[in-house]
């Protein structure tokens, strides 16, 4: 797939002319994943990556404009997305962990008690085992990915309490957390612990259910997702090269690094057109 993904990004793997240059943008969820895929493309065929994670709203808005050849994403298109011509690649597979800071004795809550929380039903620890002490809910902002899938996954039809705390990635809500006794928050699965950060977050069984990578594999996990390329059309020249790279088998090590599960390795995995 590589070779035939070389053959279609000529100039970048024979060297000749000027450097090739491709755009990816979109989910701050799955920008290790693109940013190391772009490293080791570049080094293969010569071809610049330029990554970014400005959400993965303004991923999949940056593609329909054409100011981006491909969007990273952490949620499904929405309705309106859905009327313009974007196909969908399925890169990972992921899970979003509930985390609270590690002195909180908390050890897990069901999806509804989950739901009333972040709607503001429940405001206090003791109200479903813990200590009293008020719940700081932190939230992500509106362009999230990983927000709209918690929302679809978790809130069904409630609304967000608007008084939580929003913030724009997934490192702001980790460390805020790990800093504030009586928060919660939910990130990827693969960031809740870090080699990066210096402090530390624990995470909450769903239902039961640990969030580990094997949990979200077999579909045990209740919160869990795809992560997803977008593209204007199917995936032609550079575009092709780049994603054909991602789902080869080189990256499979990175991506579980990472704390994903690769696409290809899953037997659920495939991609799909999201017209």
């Amino acid at each position: 797939m590589l070779a035939l993904a070389c053959s279609l990004v000529m100039s970048g793997c024979s060297g000749s002319g000027e450097p090739q240059t491709l755009t990816v943008a979109g989910s701050t969820t799955v920008l290790p994943i693109a940013e190391m895929a772009a490293e080791g493309y570049e080094q293969q065929t010569g071809t610049k990556v330029l990554v970014s994670g400005l959400g993965s709203s303004a991923g999949i808005e940056a593609v329909t404009n054409g100011t981006a050849d491909i969007a990273t994403s952490s949620r499904e298109l929405t309705a309106a997305e859905s009327e313009h011509e974007l196909v969908a690649t399925v890169i990972a597979h992921d899970g979003i962990a509930v985390i609270v800071n590690p002195g909180n004795p908390v050890s897990g809550l069901t999806t509804d008690q989950l739901r009333d929380i972040y709607a503001g039903k429940i405001t206090n620890w003791s109200e479903v085992g813990g200590p009293d002490l008020a719940i700081q809910v932190v939230n992500r902002d509106e362009a999230s990915g990983t927000r709209e899938a918690f929302r679809t996954i978790v809130m069904g039809d409630a609304p967000f309490d608007r008084s939580a705390a929003v913030l724009p990635g997934t490192g702001q809500v980790r460390d805020v957390v790990s800093r504030t006794p009586g928060a919660i928050g939910y990130i990827s699965i693969g960031f809740v612990d870090s080699d990066y950060a210096t402090t530390s977050v624990r995470a909450l069984a769903i239902d039961g259910v640990q969030a580990t990578e094997d949990n979200v594999e077999t579909g045990a996990y209740p919160i869990s997702r795809d992560l997803y390329f977008f593209t204007n059309g199917d995936p032609q020249g550079q575009a092709y090269g780049y994603i054909s790279y991602v789902l080869s088998d080189e990256m499979d090590q990175t991506i579980r690094d990472a704390g994903y599960i690769p696409a290809h390795k899953s037997s659920d995995a495939e991609g799909s057109d999201a017209r």
